[in-house]
This record gives structure tokens, sequence and C-alpha cells, in this order.
């Protein structure tokens, strides 16, 4: 095993590939028909220089290095401007060697297209695999001299001494041969000694909507969409059919190679079936004004077209870029605590309504991950998700129980929302695997708490392999989250698409008949006291009604709201908890149904399948009914059983708000008032939106589903930190 060290000088005397007689080169760099490095792009120049390095680990050297130069060309492929081969068995090693290699272009033979100067030094790689490989080489010495004497007595009386010395060189190359055989398949293993040179940060973009896009079809609409490229890295969205507002909602990831950033070049294309794609328009992000570990909402013009993208771009720093230490932490620092103390007291309520709080998020660690490689191990990172932000640590490259140390920082905009940490096992040639998740709402978060969350499943139904460690604080404004509570929630862009499954179907179905029951239930008990089945009920059903009825008034509503809030929050102190156990977690069945086959046979089986999807979305749309009906019923019942205690004690003080204002407040003033604030709302905000506050208020409980989401699992005792401690020091 050999370390390579190149540095890309320059070029000379390249070739054309513009019409303005110049190129945009780059160099790419290839071992056994890998691209192990790619230089960066230098535009409008025939004569470029690079000076950069590189540092490659070779495995044997009779691959040679294979150099391909290219000229860049936004939207289209690149343009080939030659390459040429480095033999590496003609260095000298631990020696600096300057190169001069001259660009062929194999089609044609006879064309000069420049040439490219490099300093090489080849090393070999101390270690373990230089002690096998001596070891193995003196083997080989030995044994060679060992068959030579045998041949050579078997063939004393043979004239020629061509055949026993050709009988040992046979047998030199087929141990040699398993030898390198032997040496490729341990070097596959070290793969994490390459990956950490090959990048230096993540990008992680969002592609929302389009607004406004250019019409390029007849008919006055288009089909468009998005090409994405960093440097060699694409990425193409999908196609939105006959839309001029298309809204893509996808995410995509792309490596950070240069560590003051680098630009993303974005085309708009209308996809048009049998002619070429027309181009709607284009613009570029410089990820070197970005801040790094926060996410960026950009609304981008199409230049040269028309219209907007609307994008979220998060810059997160690898583990070679300042991976910020656990020294480096906002709440540690009582300067900085103070601050944020400060900016967030109760005295600032009406100080920037929208900034309700701050997050801190310490990811520390993880044990016992799922090993999702075939060499029993996992490149395991973390991506922790609050809303529409999203930031991702770097990768330990093959551990099950690594250490990230990474500290995060948000703004909190709804003290409701939910913290997901997700655990992702890298993969270079595919999308990540999953390993675990976590969803910790932030009103349940104990402040400075080092604690280790059981992993779960993707329908965070159940547990899976693995624990994280985390430490999360939460510093936020009351009053401000109170405000916010009765204001639409944040729309977030990424979800996950609804699929039919059978098991959830079911599920949400036994939900909604369980709400329904409760209100035929109420429905027969009150028939029941008409019906004078039990004489004693009934007559003090009629007392209760005759003396209701005539002393009603309005505020008696939501007075009996509060003294069942009240009742059951005295149950709950007193030990005496009336929260039902529903069979929820019973219920929450995984989906175990596997994708429909795709193969598309002939016509006949294309139309079939058009209609099960027609079905499909029938059925998804009755699933996703079932759900909503089912949640606004779990949220009334969890509201009045103290589920949220935060969201119950806001409840509470709206009550008494609206017991004494209807007490004091005839209700003709209080509908004559209501009346005017809707019929001119419009007329004083055009573009607000008209939402409910009961509603939004009740959007912030969550359901049963979400209660066992959220519900913590209890951890494997072994893996508490005390006893980890006890076990050290045993």
């Amino acid at each position: 095993m050999y370390q390579l060290d190149i540095t890309l000088r320059r070029g000379q005397s390249l070739a054309a590939r513009d019409r303005g007689g110049t190129s945009d080169p780059y160099v790419k760099f290839k071992i056994g028909g890998k691209e192990v490095f790619r230089s960066k792009i230098i535009h409008k120049s025939l004569n470029p220089v690079w000076e950069e390095k590189a540092c490659l680990l070779v495995e044997h050297l009779k691959e040679p290095l294979y150099i391909k130069v290219f000229d860049y060309d936004f939207g289209l492929q690149d343009d080939f401007m030659g390459s040429a081969f480095l033999d590496l068995t003609q260095l000298e090693l631990n020696r600096p060697t300057d190169v001069t290699v001259t660009l062929k272009d194999p089609r044609y033979p006879d064309h000069d297209l420049g040439i490219i100067l490099l300093s090489v030094v080849l090393t070999p790689k101390e270690g373990e695999h230089r002690d096998v490989q001596s070891s193995i080489h003196s083997f080989l010495h030995w044994r060679i001299y060992e068959i030579k004497t045998m041949l050579m007595r078997k063939s004393w009386k043979r004239s020629s001494k061509e055949l026993s010395e050709n009988e040992v060189v046979g047998s030199y190359f087929s141990v040699k041969s398993f030898f390198w055989r032997f040496q490729t398949q341990s070097l596959r293993l070290s793969d994490v000694h390459r990956k950490p040179h090959l990048w230096r940060g993540i990008v992680s973009i969002t592609l929302i909507e389009g607004r406004d896009l250019k019409a390029m079809d007849s008919n006055g609409l288009s089909d468009p969409y998005v090409k994405f490229r960093l440097g060699h890295q694409k990425y193409k969205s999908k196609i939105m059919p006959k839309t001029l507002n298309p809204q893509w909602r996808e995410q995509f990831d792309f490596h950070l190679y240069e560590e003051r950033g680098g630009i993303i070049d974005i085309t708009a294309w209308d996809r048009d079936a049998g002619k070429r794609d027309d181009f709607i328009g284009r613009c570029q992000i410089d990820l070197s004004a970005l801040s790094r570990e926060q996410t960026h909402k950009l609304v981008l013009q199409l230049e040269e077209g028309e219209g907007h993208l609307v994008l979220l771009v998060t810059l997160t720093a690898s583990a070679t870029v300042s991976i910020s230490d656990l020294s480096i932490n906002s709440l540690e620092d009582p300067k900085e605590r103070e601050e944020i103390l400060k900016r967030y007291s109760p005295l600032r309520i009406f100080h920037n309504l929208k900034d309700v709080g701050f997050l801190q998020v310490k990811v520390i660690r993880a044990e016992g991950l799922m090993a999702a490689d075939v060499t029993g191990k996992s490149d395991p990172f973390c991506v922790v998700e609050l809303n529409n932000d999203r930031l991702l640590t770097h990768t330990v490259y093959k551990n099950l129980n690594p250490e990230w140390n990474k500290v995060f920082t948000f703004n909190i905009k709804d003290i409701h929302s939910v913290l997901e940490v997700t655990v992702y096992d890298e993969d270079r040639d595919r999308s990540a695997d999953f390993l675990g998740k976590v969803a910790i709402p932030l009103l349940s978060i104990q402040n400075g708490e080092q604690k280790a969350y059981v992993l779960k499943n993707k329908q965070l139904t159940g547990p899976t392999k693995g624990v994280i460690y985390l430490e999360i604080d939460v510093i936020f404004n009351a009053v401000k989250a109170s405000l916010r509570t009765l204001i639409p929630k944040e729309q977030k862009y990424i979800e996950e698409e609804n699929r039919l499954s059978k098991q959830l179907l079911l599920r949400n179905f036994i939900r909604m008949k369980r709400c329904v029951m409760v209100l035929v239930n109420a429905a027969y008990y009150i028939n029941s006291c008409f019906d004078w089945d039990s004489p004693a009920r009934s007559l003090a059903a009629f007392v209760l009604f005759l003396f209701v009825v005539w002393n009603f008034e309005l505020y008696m509503i939501p007075m009996v709201l509060l003294l069942l809030l009240t009742w059951n929050y005295f149950l709950i102190i007193s030990g005496k908890d009336n929260r039902q156990r529903d069979t929820v977690v019973e219920d929450m069945l995984e989906d175990e149904e596997e994708e429909d086959d795709k193969d598309d046979k002939d016509s006949e089986k294309k139309g079939f399948i058009n209609k099960i999807y027609a079905i499909q979305e029938v059925c998804i749309s009755v699933q996703n009914i079932l759900d909503e009906v089912a949640s606004f019923g779990e949220r009334i019942k969890n509201t009045f059983n103290w589920t949220i205690p935060f969201l119950s004690w806001l409840a509470i003080v709206a009550l008494c708000a609206f017991t004494v204002i209807l007490y004091f407040i005839p209700l003709r003033y209080i509908v004559l008032v209501w009346g005017i604030n809707k019929f001119t709302k419009k007329l004083r905000s055009p573009y607000a939106i008209d939402n409910n506050e009961l509603l939004d208020f009740l959007s912030r409980v969550p359901s049963d589903v979400q209660v066992v989401q959220y519900q913590e699992l209890k951890p494997d005792p072994s893996h508490s930190p005390c006893k980890r401690k006890k076990n050290n020091l045993g």
C-alpha cells in the first residue's frame, strides 16, 4: 500500500472548446476505473493554474494514474479536452518528482491538446499492511529459491536451463498474484482512510416551490423541473405537469469539497416529450455568502426568464472543518446565557413576537447501533430537525458506538414544535440507510439533563437497536408562546408521502369509532333519562333540567368546562389519574406491505395499474379523513386530561377570561363584535390568513398516536452513564 501525494500545478496550451476560443478546464484523476480526485474549474483559460494538492492511497502500482481534462459546460455535457497516463512503477520512492504529461485524444492521436504539469511523491504506507507485505515478500523469495533449487536438481540432464527458470517464474507470479488478491481484499476495508479526504462539508437543499414561471406550452402552462449542479455533483427534480406554480417539496444533499464554499448552478426547464426541453431560466447560489449551521430560506429570481424559485439551504461542516466542539457552547458562557435569558424574559413580551425561544442540542454519542455494512459496522451520522431547520453532524466511519460531541442551536418559533433526531448510515453509492429516530416535544424537555434516548423505527411506534445520548436546553417566553399558539402552525415542507396501508386504515377506523361511540353512549344515556328506565335517575335529571333552563346564563358553558379541567387536575395531583390508557400501542402496527411489482409488460397491465393507483388515491383520502376526525376527538379529550399541562393551563386562563366576559357583557354585544370583526377582517388585512383560534389551539394538542410517538422508551440499565462509570472503574 502506497501514499501518492500529487500537486496539480497548471496546464499549458490546452484545447479551446468554447465559442470564444477559450475553455473552462478541470481535471479528473482515476485509478482502477474509480475517480479519486476532481479539481476546481478555471474559467475562460487555456493556461490554467490550479496549485491543488491531493493525497491518494494506492493499493498497488500496476494500475496507472489516469488523467482526464474536461471543459465545463453549464447545463450541458462537459467537453473532453484530452487524457494521459502516469506509470506509477516508474516513480522513485520518497522522492519529489516533477512530471509533464502530454494530453491526447485516442480518436485523434495526432492532435496536440496541450500539457499538464504535476509534482508527485510516492511513499510506502507504514503500518500493518507494510509489515504483512514485507513478510510475504520474504516468504516468496525463500520459496522461489527452494523451488529453483528443486527444479535444477531434477532437470540437470536437460540441455536447456530456461525451462526450469520459466517454471520458477510461473510459480513466483502465481504466488504473487495470490498475494495481490489478498492485499486488495484487505485494503477494501480501509475506505475509512480515503473518505475524509474527499469532502469538507454538506450542503442540504430543499426545493420548495416555483412561483409565476414562464409559460412554454401552447396551453399557457409548462411542465417544469429543475437541475442543480455543484462541481461534478448533479441533481434533477421531478417533473410537475401543467403548472406555473409547481410544488416540489424535494430534499437532497451535496458534498462540499472546498472550505470557502462554491457556486451552485440552477436551471429550470420545461419538459417536452419527443423534443428538446425548453429553457425557463437560471440562477445561482454563492455558498460562501451563507453562514454555516443555519437554515436559509432563499427566494431566487430566475435570470433569462421569468418567475422565482423558493429554496431552503443549510451548510454543515464535516469533521475536518471546525466541528463545533462542546467547548463552543452558548449556555455555558455566563454572559451569553444571561443575554439569552434576558432576551426571553417576561418583560420583553412584544419584542419580536415570532422569536419565542432558544433551543440548544448537544448530540453527544450513540451506543449499540445497528450494523448496516457487510463488515458488521456502520458509518453513522445524525440529522437534527426542528420544523424546516435541518442540521447534520459529521460521519464517524466504521463504528457502532460513535461520538459526535456536536452542539446545535435553533431559534424557536413555536414551543409546540417537535425536535427530531435521526441516525443514518452513510453510503457513497446509495441513499443513506435509516438506523433509528427519536421525536422529542420541546415542552417535555428537562433542561441540562443528559439522557439516553432509545432509538425508534421510522414510524416511531417501537424500538430499534441502539441508544443516543442528548443534552437539550430550552429557554422560552411563556407569553409569546401562548400568543403563537393561537395562530396557524408553520408548514413543514418535507414530509413523507402518504401511502395506502390496510393496518393504518383499520387503526384510523377504530380511533374514529371510539370517538363516535362516546357521543353515541352519551345520547343513549340522555335518552334513557327520558324513558324513565331508572325512575330515580330520571327524576334527578328532570329536576336538574328545570333548574338549569330556568337559571341558564351563557357564562355557565365555559365555567362548566373550567370545572371539568379543574376536577381532572385535582384527580391527577391526588394520584387518581383517570386518563385512560387506550390500546393505541397495540393498534399501531407497522406497515409490512411490500411494494407493487414495477414491471409493466404490456399496455393492459399499465391500464390495470392506473386503475389501482386511482383506487389507492381514494383510499388514502378516506384514510386521512378518518385520521383527522379521530385526531380531533382525541385532541379535545387530551386537553381536558392534562396530557400537555402547558396547554391545559392555557385553556384555564382562556376559559376564565371567557367566563368573566360572558358574565359582564350581554351576549348580543359579543355577537355584534364578533360579526363586525368577521365582516371587516378582509378589508383591514387583505392578505390575512383566515383561521379559527380554537382549531389552531387544538392543533397543538397531541392525538393519542402522537402521545405514543413522543413517549420515551425506558433505556436498558446497561446503558446508564453511572453503570458505565462503575464498569470502567471495575
